[in-house]
Order: C-alpha cells, then sequence, then structure tokens
C-alpha cells in the first residue's frame, strides 16, 4: 500500500459533505494516510469557520472533529520538518503550514494529496524542480493507482 501525506483540505472532506468528499474518501480507503500533528488544529480551525459562518450547527461541527479523531491517520511531529518547511515557504513565497506538509512529503519520499490550487500551481510552475510532482491533486489522488 502506498503512503500519502494529506493535509487539513482532504481530511475534513472525510467527514462534511462537500466537493470532493468522495474522491477524499477514495484516497483513505487505496493509501496509508500520514500527517503533521499541526492537521488536528487546522481541521479544528476549519470545523469552527464552517459553523461560525453558518455552514455547520455547533453540534455537527462537534460531531465531525469526534469522527476525525477516530481516522486511521498517522500524526508526526512538526519538529523535524521545521527548517525544510521554513526554506520551501520562502522559496515558495507560500504559508509554513502548508509548507510543513510539503516537508514531510519530501523526507518521507511520498506525495501529498492536497485540495489547495493555489499551492499546486505554484508547484507546476518549474517541471525541473525537486517539489515537481511532489503535490497532486484530490482528483489525481483518486482516479491513479
Amino acid at each position: 500500500m502506498i503512503s500519502l501525506v494529506v493535509d487539513a483540505s482532504i481530511a475534513v472532506k472525510w467527514v462534511v459533505e462537500e466537493e470532493g468528499t468522495e474522491a477524499a474518501l477514495a484516497v483513505r480507503r487505496k493509501a496509508k494516510l500520514i500527517a503533521p500533528d499541526l492537521l488536528a488544529a487546522e481541521c479544528a480551525n476549519i470545523l469552527w469557520k464552517k459553523a461560525r459562518r453558518g455552514e455547520l450547527s455547533a453540534d455537527e461541527a462537534i460531531l465531525a472533529a469526534k469522527l476525525l479523531q477516530r481516522v486511521d491517520l498517522e500524526f508526526l511531529p512538526t519538529r523535524p520538518f521545521l527548517e525544510r518547511a521554513t526554506r520551501l515557504a520562502i522559496e515558495l513565497d507560500h504559508p509554513a503550514y502548508d509548507c510543513l506538509y510539503l516537508a514531510m512529503a519530501l523526507v518521507k519520499d511520498c506525495q501529498l494529496v492536497t485540495a489547495d490550487e493555489h499551492l499546486l500551481r505554484k508547484l507546476e510552475r518549474d517541471k525541473k524542480s525537486l517539489l515537481s510532482g511532489r503535490a497532486i491533486s484530490l482528483a489525481r489522488a483518486a482516479t491513479d493507482g
């Protein structure tokens, strides 16, 4: 079974019905999933925002958080990826939060699955880069493999 790094844009789709939910569930069934422990805080923040905007009730957001706690996902500490994530953030001019996932994919020699189109576009600009192909879209991850 392949290993994939997933970010919060993917994990939330497992517990909140939105565009890409079916593809996110397909990825969950076919790969060993890993993520920096930062994912938990990012998912909690996304669920809070959805409740605040009225997209979810408070009870629905809390239930979604409970469901995420039980997902078969290996959390790794962020500390070993801090320097590399900082370098990537500076190089890409992109938030370090997202670059932690990318740094983990580099270190673990696997791909990052993300629904972050902005990040994917940045990485696609330089096809010769070490980063080329390191992050893939949710649609591609769901159909590959």
